[in-house]
């Protein structure tokens, strides 16, 4: 969840480790802090966000590493920030993850250590420092050493007085180092330093790293291991704001360059085949009895909106898994059961858990996700990118219809290998999939009509979101988009769940934005309409019928292209949990104690 950075070159890097920190702020903004290397070690952090740190603009020094902050151990305080020294404050350490066994060796050091904070990474300090008081060890000894003790999911960086450059090492949480002609980048996310290179070595598990001026060096098990180096096709421009506002707003106009980028290359629309380069023979794909789905958050709404399409249209049995809750039942069979992993970083530390279950259980497994080098895209047997570009913004948006649209494709490719389509209803399924984006553009161009509905709603004292089949997913993905960025109560449900329980929180504040399009039911979601419409409540009806309808208060209207409506549809939803946010002055691109990218449990 926290971002961590470094930097060891020929410049003076106090200005580039902070700006690389900005870059990573996705990632926590509880606190933030720095450590430059030079002589002595110059450490300074400070609690909030990453703009309250005092940069020391005079500092020679060439070697640095970063921390921004998502508090797990320890309030968000400054003397809970990151970097954590040792005893002699020769020692610098940050850290991503989380130390299962910090408290025993916390016990241990008690007796002849100083602790200043209530963090498990301070531990990891003075346990370097006791490594490196034993004769002939260097940092990425006493590094090694110490990591080897450790339990739990831990990326860190450790810079010492006395030892030139960065050791870094990699467990169960992401950390790349980015190669430029003369320096080094180290970071929790490319993003942290693509404006100064786009050569990238993503470090694998059980990796230490050590960075010098010289060139970087990388031990696995004792041993020396090369790592290939990869190349970023996305540029610095990507990731920066573009003259919006928000890199959310950003974000959902990215859509429809982002689905095209998803589908480019991969279909032909006449003669209904998908190409995604899948290592799926079609006697495994007809041998399957089931497709199991993990994922969490956003995520997890995408594998649900592909489950409806691939029951549907490849004819297997789905069940969708919220990642954290997983178990691999042992009465299924592994060799007929495809586990699906959907996750936009790569690095969700609960779906990461639940792939390794599947795999440990004999199951084949395929990753749906935005990140070229991540965890997860090393540990399955299969890869489809969504190719989305970098997203910043903490609440998903076009990795959500994203994942959606290339979920579509694995479902078509699936009905393809099993027989399930004719060529014509793949045809089909493929023109509705590429209207897409030129649907979601007309939304996006009715966004005043959507902010001036945002406006008036915004002080309601709840919202509720309906919708059935496709539009199922929608609303549960429209509610968490309100609630994680205006920090409104919001609920999202299956329209005829209203009667059984919800209906008694209906009242002439409670706006209910309901989803009436193809593959929606949208006939029997019209008389939940009319249920909370005899209670009081104004309606929002995002829909694809051209009829005007005296039930609703407002209309969105959808373009009309078919089996896609509920996702151009969720567009809306995105737009109107946007300009209400806004409304209420919420910080919308870094909401209350959340972080983009989940990597612990």
């Amino acid at each position: 969840m926290c971002g961590i950075t470094g930097y060891i070159g020929n410049e003076s890097c106090s200005t580039i480790v902070a700006q690389c920190l900005k870059n990573l702020e996705y990632r926590g903004y509880d606190s933030a802090g720095i450590a430059l290397l030079d002589d002595s070690l110059e450490v300074n952090k400070r609690s909030g966000e990453i703009d309250n740190l005092t940069v020391p603009s005079t500092s020679n020094a060439t070697c640095g590493i970063g921390h921004t902050r998502w508090s797990t151990h320890g309030a968000p305080t400054e003397r809970n920030a990151h970097p954590h020294t040792d005893c002699t404050e020769r020692i610098a350490v940050v850290h991503n993850g989380i130390i299962d066994n910090y408290e025993e060796f916390k016990a241990d050091l008690l007796d002849e250590h100083q602790f200043t904070s209530e963090t498990d990474t301070e531990v990891i300090a003075h346990l370097i420092e006791e490594a490196l008081n034993e004769d002939g060890v260097d940092l990425r000894e006493a590094v090694e050493r110490v990591v080897s003790k450790l339990s739990g999911s831990f990326a860190i960086a450790v810079t010492a007085v006395g030892y030139d450059g960065i050791v870094a090492a990699r467990q169960d949480s992401p950390l790349v180092i980015g190669h430029d002609d003369d320096a080094t980048f180290l970071g929790s996310d490319v993003t942290a330093f693509v404006e100064h290179t786009r050569t990238v070595t993503f470090l694998e598990d059980g990796d230490i790293a050590r960075l010098t001026e010289e060139g970087v060096t990388i031990v696995n098990d004792g041993e020396v291991v090369e790592r290939e180096p990869q190349t970023v096709e996305w540029d610095a421009d990507a990731a920066e704001k573009g003259g919006y506002e928000h890199y959310m707003r950003k974000e959902i106009h990215e859509q429809p360059r982002a689905v095209r980028q998803a589908l480019s290359g991969r279909i032909d629309e006449l003669a209904g085949t998908v190409d995604l380069d899948l290592s799926l023979s079609e006697e495994y794909c007809r041998s399957l009895d089931e497709i199991q789905i993990v994922a969490c958050g956003t995520s997890y709404y995408a594998g649900l909106y592909a489950a409806g399409l691939l029951e549907e249209y490849a004819d297997v049995r789905v069940s969708v898994h919220i990642a954290s809750e997983y178990e691999f039942k042992g009465n299924r069979d592994p060799w007929r059961t495809l586990v699906v992993a959907v996750t936009q970083s790569g690095e969700t530390a609960d779906t990461l858990r639940a792939l390794r279950k599947a795999a440990g259980a004999g199951a084949r497994t395929l990753a749906v996700t935005n990140t070229v080098g991540s965890t997860v895209t090393r540990e399955v047997d299969d890869t489809v990118y969504i190719r989305a570009g970098p997203e910043i913004g903490v609440a998903a948006s076009k990795t959500f219809v994203s994942q959606v649209a290339t979920l579509t494709l694995v479902t078509v490719y699936l009905g393809q290998q099993r027989d399930a389509l004719s060529s014509n209803e793949r045809a089909s399924i493929l023109e509705e999939l590429s209207a897409v984006p030129s649907s979601i553009q007309q939304v996006l161009d009715a966004e005043p009509t959507v902010q001036r509905e945002a406006k008036a709603f915004a002080d309601s004292d709840s919202f509720f979101f309906i919708g059935r089949r496709l539009g199922h997913p929608v609303a549960l993905e429209g509610a968490l988009k309100l609630k994680e960025i205006s920090y409104e109560h919001a609920e999202g449900f299956a329209g005829g769940e209203l009667k059984h329980g919800p209906l008694a929180l209906v009242t002439d504040e409670t706006p209910v934005i309901a989803v009436l399009t193809d593959e929606t039911n949208a006939s029997e979601t019209l008389h939940n309409v009319k249920e909370v419409e005899s209670r009081g409540a104004p309606v929002i009806g995002v829909t694809s019928d051209d009829e005007p309808n005296a039930v609703f208060d407002t209309t969105f209207d959808v373009p009309s292209i078919g089996l896609m409506e509920p996702v151009v549809a969720n567009v809306y939803l995105q737009l109107f949990a946007y300009h209400v946010a806004k409304e209420k002055g919420r910080d919308i691109d870094k909401p209350r104690n959340l972080a983009k990218s989940v990597t612990v449990e």
